[in-house]
């Protein structure tokens, strides 16, 4: 039923609306653009929302897909909306965004999940096959898209030749296929709660009314996202230069932001004793990042035959690498306590400070 979603999901999408509107009439200004970015915030929260009831809905295997793909398309109309036309100076920002995706979910979303659950519960298990499963996949993905970019020889610098972009995104989006049909249907065991059955046995499928209004908004949220990302780029930019910052805290923004409702999410379920439903979330969503956003980026640049720098610097492969390896020993024995959470969340202060002072 309609009164079975929360308000703030059914008023936000209109809203923004409103506020595409108003941003695309009216003269910039302060108030203005903080109106804006409060309600960009909020509507992505309420698509995210949208996207599970419609998930739930459709149930496995696609149902998982559908919070996936409408992260993956803001992420996306986020990064193309700030990148295209915008030659060299924006090449980084695809590979800015997904790196720091990476820190903040395995250093970050996972370092704050160890603690808080660790705080409550002293020690908390989760199914050491489906952690494994998603860092074999996380691993390669990460070094194909981030560091071996670094080390081809068909074009200078950190950049791929469109027969390499190509095949990059099309072996991301093959890595991404086959973690899913492994996830959702030839091994789900690996990924549900301890003596569970159904990560959503608690909660009967919302009614087919409710899905579809959802499903509504949902595309609603989605444009509104891509427009309003639009309007605000410039202000995100100035800010940061203002701030005397890298261009590189761009991509953290545009992270977190995406991020921010799985993050959530994840934290709640950790101190819930839930911390298979926090790694689910988290992983789940690190895999789309890359397993999705770079195949989509990857064929826009090649029809559009503009750079798209994806390689690292030496500093941050060697970030990279690190929380790599920190999170393999993190979840190789099936149980986590406030130490390794603490572990996560230093390294991720390290990230967010060399980020900001280079």
């Amino acid at each position: 039923m309609l009164n079975r979603l929360p308000h703030w999901t059914l008023i936000l999408p209109p809203m923004g609306c409103l506020a595409l509107l108003l941003g695309s009439w009216l003269p910039a200004s302060m108030p203005l653009t903080l109106l804006i970015a409060l309600i960009l915030a909020g509507t992505v929260f309420a698509a995210v929302h949208h996207a599970e009831v419609v998930a739930h809905r459709i149930g496995e295997p696609l149902g998982t897909l559908v919070l996936a793909l409408a992260v993956t398309i803001i992420e996306v109309a986020l990064i193309v909306s700030m990148m295209v036309g915008g030659g060299e100076a924006k090449a980084m920002l695809a590979r800015d965004t997904v790196f720091s995706a990476i820190i903040i979910v395995c250093n970050g979303i996972v370092g704050v999940c160890l603690l808080l659950g660790g705080l409550r519960h002293h020690v908390q298990g989760f199914q050491l096959q489906g952690a494994n499963a998603a860092l074999g996949v996380l691993i390669p993905l990460a070094v194909l898209t981030l560091v071996l970019p670094n080390y081809m020889h068909s074009s200078a610098g950190p950049a791929l030749s469109a027969s390499q972009l190509a095949f990059t995104g099309v072996v991301s989006l093959t890595f991404y296929a086959v973690f899913i049909f492994v996830q959702t249907i030839r091994h789900r065991d690996y990924f549900l709660v301890p003596g569970s059955h159904s990560e959503d046995e608690h909660a009967p499928p919302p009614g087919k009314r409710q899905a579809t209004i959802s499903a509504v908004l949902l595309l609603i949220a989605l444009v509104v996202v891509v427009g309003l990302a639009k309007l605000l780029s410039p202000t995100i930019e100035h800010l940061v230069a203002a701030a005397g910052a890298p261009p590189a805290v761009v991509g953290i923004i545009i992270a977190a932001l995406v991020l921010m409702p799985e993050g959530l999410a994840a934290a709640r379920a950790a101190q819930a004793d839930r911390l298979q439903t926090s790694l689910n979330l988290a992983l789940g969503s690190v895999l789309a990042t890359i397993g999705l956003t770079i195949p989509v980026l990857a064929g826009i640049y090649v029809v559009l035959g503009e750079p798209l720098m994806l390689g690292l610097g030496v500093r941050d492969i060697i970030l990279l690498l690190l929380t790599l390896f920190v999170s393999t020993m993190t979840l190789a024995t099936g149980r986590t306590t406030v130490l390794q959470g603490m572990v996560h969340l230093l390294l991720f202060a390290i990230f967010l400070f060399l980020s900001i002072a280079p």
